[in-house]
């Protein structure tokens, strides 16, 4: 089928088992060859490096295509919520050899930035290597894809996992630095004294950050562009006379990225940041004592204790939304940040540097600089991680302390004086008493045969294979090992039936056995149709459940004695869902 390719977060990545591939948002897929008609406008592909595709370009290639998946858990990443609004319909990948027929234009703002992306990471590669290339990447061309597991994980446990994701801090310190060095620069010539020399400072800054934005992926990425709008809107006031700093100009950054991109709502990062940035903003607006400092190093302390406050108050504005969509805490993520931010600044600045002598071939300096930062950043990192073991938990929470976070945010942006804390003093106390949510006592897959269910304090596979999508995200999401094979499992040519000791239950796999197991367990499980007399006796998932509602959630109710059931897809007839076929 000929297709048109328009790439969004374009990356490429390397796989130990896979050959280096490239992501891609294709539009205007054409069938051919006879190939069945699609009912997509675009679709998400991992494809060869070779041949190099840029935004414009057209291609032919045989494509193997599968629907956009759904949450697998309740309340999980929704794929088919967020691809639905930017229009990709499916993701897949090559089956054959892809012949590009078309060129795009030359003149296409969305191609030459693409191409100095790549050029730009192509110079960080050539320069750095391993975890410092893969991080170096991230931070300046906002491409991930290299950074490993492992590194994600030691980032993630030290509280410094947003460092490597384009955002307010890396924009503050590029934009914001240019700003100051412009202002200093403008302000140490006698003769251009009766400029605006402030307004002009902060009209380079806007350029800078637009710039930047740019190199990171340009409005595809959504935490860079929000950052970037924000601080539009801090230079705008500057330019304006006006605060730059006020809730006024969250609210209006708020309103703009609502209207451009009504679903970033429900993203992460969107709550992540605005938390954070409601939660700085409203304490430094809250009255206090001004002590100034006399010395060097009163100075220098102060700059050390506002930076932890700064770094413990947007911990703490952000703790509830980490812990609902991460399930996981950093609980020395203060102390981890203020130790790593004199090297994040090395990083930014060197990173600027290489930016500057690109031109003249002299980036790898830059580079190497930037280098030593991200070696010094990785180093905290471990250290701090290693000081964690053992504190980090793994908080599940109920779905309303998602909206109930949301609303004392907002009651604490309102509210201008110390009562602003009011709604979050009682928050904290409701989510530890009312908000913790029960773990499962049995998940089921809806498009693969796994099944896992309760074996002692951990989970073990009574069905499936360990190693499966749904599986992999399972541990990670409970942060447990779920084990190949539960040992109360007995299984024959018709059923397995799993004695859980408070409970039991019977996977039938042939129409033979519901005869005999229907009525003798407490849950049945098939992936073909159960017969209504059977499903009348005790609970029973068919595959008309899973069609319907995705991955099964059950957790066993001692009380009542029957299971509580929760799908990870509640309502299937939204715009979004794809129809079970």
């Amino acid at each position: 089928m000929g297709l048109l390719v328009y790439p969004l977060c374009p990356t490429t990545h390397e796989n130990p088992d896979t050959p280096e591939a490239t992501r891609l948002i294709v539009s205007s897929l054409t069938p051919i060859d006879g190939a069945r008609a699609l009912d997509i406008s675009r679709a998400r592909l991992f494809l060869p490096p070779e041949p190099k595709l840029l935004p414009g370009d057209s291609f032919i290639a045989p494509l193997r295509l599968a629907p956009v998946p759904g949450p697998v858990l309740p309340g999980a990443h929704d794929g088919q919520f967020h691809a639905y609004f930017i229009g990709v319909g499916a993701y897949g990948s090559a089956t054959g050899t892809i012949e590009r027929i078309g060129q795009g234009s030359n003149i296409d703002l969305a191609r030459q930035a693409q191409a100095i992306r790549s050029h730009i990471a192509g110079r960080i590669d050539l320069a750095l290597d391993g975890r410092s290339a893969a991080i170096g990447k991230a931070m300046v061309v906002g491409d991930q894809s290299d950074i490993t597991d492992d590194t994600r994980d030691v980032m993630a446990a030290s509280g410094l996992a947003h460092i490597y994701s384009i955002s307010g801090l890396h924009l503050s310190i590029v934009a914001g630095g240019i700003y100051w060095l412009v202002r200093l620069a403008l302000a140490s010539i006698p003769a251009l004294m009766a400029l605006p020399i402030k307004k002009i400072a902060a009209a380079t800054g806007i350029v800078a950050a637009f710039l930047y934005l740019l190199l990171a992926g340009g409005m595809s990425n959504v935490p860079a562009f929000r950052s970037t709008l924000m601080l539009a809107l801090i230079f705008g006031a500057v330019l304006a006379g006006r605060r730059a700093l006020t809730m006024r100009n969250v609210g209006l950054a708020a309103i703009l990225i609502i209207l451009i991109d009504p679903a970033s709502v429900f993203r992460p990062s969107f709550q992540l940041s605005f938390a954070a940035v409601v939660g700085l903003i409203g304490i430094y607006e809250l009255p206090r004592s001004q002590f100034g400092a006399s010395n060097a190093v009163e100075r220098l302390w102060s700059l050390a204790t506002a930076t932890a406050w700064t770094s413990f108050i947007a911990g703490a504005a952000t703790l509830l939304f980490s812990a609902y969509h991460f399930q996981q805490t950093a609980p020395l993520s203060v102390l981890g940040n203020v130790m790593a931010l004199p090297f994040v600044g090395l990083i930014m600045w060197a990173g600027v540097v290489a930016m500057l002598l690109m031109p003249l071939g002299l980036d790898t300096i830059g580079f190497v600089a930037m280098g030593w930062g991200i070696d010094g950043m990785l180093l905290v990192a471990e250290t701090v991680a290693a000081w964690s073991q053992g504190l980090t938990g793994n908080p599940l929470l109920s779905g309303w302390t998602l909206m109930a976070a949301l609303a004392a945010l907002a009651w604490f942006a309102f509210i201008e004086d110390h009562w602003r804390l009011a709604a979050l003093a009682l928050l904290v106390p409701l989510v530890l008493v009312f908000g913790l949510e029960p773990r499962p006592d049995i998940l089921i897959a809806d498009t693969t045969q796994a099944v896992a269910v309760r074996d002692g304090d951990g989970m073990a596979l009574a069905s499936g294979r360990a190693g499966s999508f749904a599986v992999d995200v399972w541990s990670r999401h409970y942060q447990t090992e779920i084990a190949a094979a539960h040992s109360g499992t007995r299984c024959d040519g018709l059923a397995c039936v799993v004695e859980a000791g408070v409970f039991s239950l019977s996977i039938v796999r042939n129409p033979s056995a519901f005869a005999e197991d229907c009525g003798m367990h407490d849950l049945i499980i098939a992936r073909i149709a159960i017969p209504a007399w059977c499903a009348s006796q005790q609970p029973a998932i068919g595959p008309d459940d899973l069609a319907r509602g995705g991955v099964q959630w059950l957790r066993w109710d001692a009380g009542d004695q029957d299971f509580e059931i929760r799908p990870a897809i509640p309502n299937p007839n939204r715009p979004w869902r794809i129809p079970a076929r």
